[in-house]
């Protein structure tokens, strides 16, 4: 650690771009304070997959889901859901979706997206070896799972488009998928292994973060939210809170769901819908152990070993937040799960689901960046289903853009305030 400080540093939210930003400015010699609007130990980071995917190099915003979101939206149980509701951001969030969802955006980004996942993988490889930190880190891959020949033609499909991307891709036949899991039996018909990916334990992740930050003289200031920032020129002086004013000589705005109102005092539009997702753990009991993470294709659900149980995660539901849990879309998750391990017959796990927000951008890519108006600002979010995959990544770019040094991936396409002020 410095021991000369840069300089103070608000960042906004204690998700894991927050974190993660945190943690590398602090090792940068920045003096850091935290503001969270809700519990420092209770936020979208925690009940994850836990997945790091450079396999995600296709954004939401991809063709084939406008079609295939209208079949799922009269299913009840379906993975995707776009709840109606006569709200001008859903409007104007599906009006930029639909532009957005053809090949060329996604071929445009994919390079992008890939590079920015990888540089985020090996950065959670140096944080495993750092003292204090062990969150079960495995970079054994992630099976994708389908029991369909026409889920197994487009994934075939996209797995050629990874390798010709250089990603460490295998399309394997079922007999070859229940060898690499002999201790649960599986009905798959056959399933492609990025190996480039890998999952952690979220929740561990995130425990050890925040330890190491308090540790290093990170204040944390809890239910503290935002109502406004002062601005002189093209500078942001403070952010006043329901808890008091917060003056700094830079800010980092991440907030996860809530960076569209964070992005509203400063008049920068960042269209985001969140994106609500359930999760629960199952216990095996040490018993039919899983050796890889893997994504059911049909069903949408993923799957991840952790802390001696299981994840079961999935669902996309956007909309308006709520706190309501719907049973149908949990049920949804629970019914499929047989059907790929016939051996896990679960139960609907009541008093035991998680819920979170995925910040979901309309074209499908995260805000990252300096922001126009105000070069003491940086914005980190948008994740969508990478964000907890990109966390690294977003932290140690926002340090390197603060510091005026290089940085190792490039962010042109991800430009906070691509969709204006």
């Amino acid at each position: 650690m410095k021991e000369h400080k840069r300089g103070t540093i608000v960042v906004i939210g204690a998700g894991i771009a927050g974190l993660a930003s945190a943690y590398y400015l602090v090792k940068d010699g920045w003096e850091v304070k935290i503001l969270e609007k809700n519990e420092v130990d209770n936020n979208c980071s925690y009940g994850n997959a836990g997945m790091i995917v450079p396999s995600h190099f296709t954004p939401l915003a991809a063709p084939g889901m406008v079609a295939q979101g209208i079949k799922w939206m009269f299913n009840s149980k379906s993975p995707f859901y776009v709840r109606p509701a006569l709200n001008p951001r859903l409007v104007d969030w599906g009006l930029k979706f639909l532009k957005h969802a053809n090949r060329s955006h996604v071929d445009k980004y994919a390079t992008a997206l890939r590079d920015l996942n990888l540089y985020s993988s090996r950065l959670y490889d140096e944080l495993s070896l750092e003292d204090g930190f062990n969150f079960e880190l495995e970079q054994n891959g992630i099976l994708m799972m389908y029991k369909s020949s026409q889920m197994k033609h487009e994934e075939v499909e996209l797995a050629h488009r990874a390798q010709d991307l250089g990603l460490d891709v295998e399309v394997l036949e079922g007999e070859a998928v229940k060898a690499l899991e002999p201790n649960l039996k599986l009905d798959v018909l056959g399933a492609v292994l990025y190996r480039c990916d890998g999952k952690l334990c979220p929740p561990k992740l995130m425990q050890q973060l925040i330890q190491y930050l308090k540790t290093a003289g990170v204040l944390f200031f809890e239910k503290t939210e935002v109502h406004k920032f002062v601005t002189v020129a093209n500078t942001i002086k403070a952010a006043i809170t329901d808890k008091g004013t917060f003056d700094a000589d830079a800010f980092v705005v991440t907030g996860g769901a809530y960076l569209p109102e964070l992005m509203s005092k400063l008049r920068v539009s960042t269209p985001l819908l969140p994106g609500k997702g359930y999760s629960f753990m199952y216990d095996t009991k040490g018993e039919k152990k899983l050796n890889h993470a893997a994504l059911l294709l049909e069903a949408r659900v993923a799957v991840t070993p952790m802390n001696g149980q299981i994840r079961f995660s999935g669902t996309m539901e956007l909309g308006v937040a709520n706190d309501k849990i719907y049973e149908n879309r949990v049920r949804g998750i629970v019914e499929s799960i047989p059907k790929y391990y016939p051996e896990l017959q679960v139960e609907y796990p009541k008093n035991k689901i998680w819920y979170g927000y995925r910040p979901c951008s309309p074209d499908g890519l995260p805000y990252l960046g300096k922001l126009k108006k105000y070069g003491n600002t940086i914005v980190a979010g948008g994740g969508g289903m990478m964000g907890l995959s990109l966390g690294p990544a977003f932290g140690k770019i926002v340090c390197d853009l603060l510091a005026d040094r290089e940085i190792e991936a490039g962010i042109a396409g991800f430009k906070p305030d691509r969709f204006g002020s």
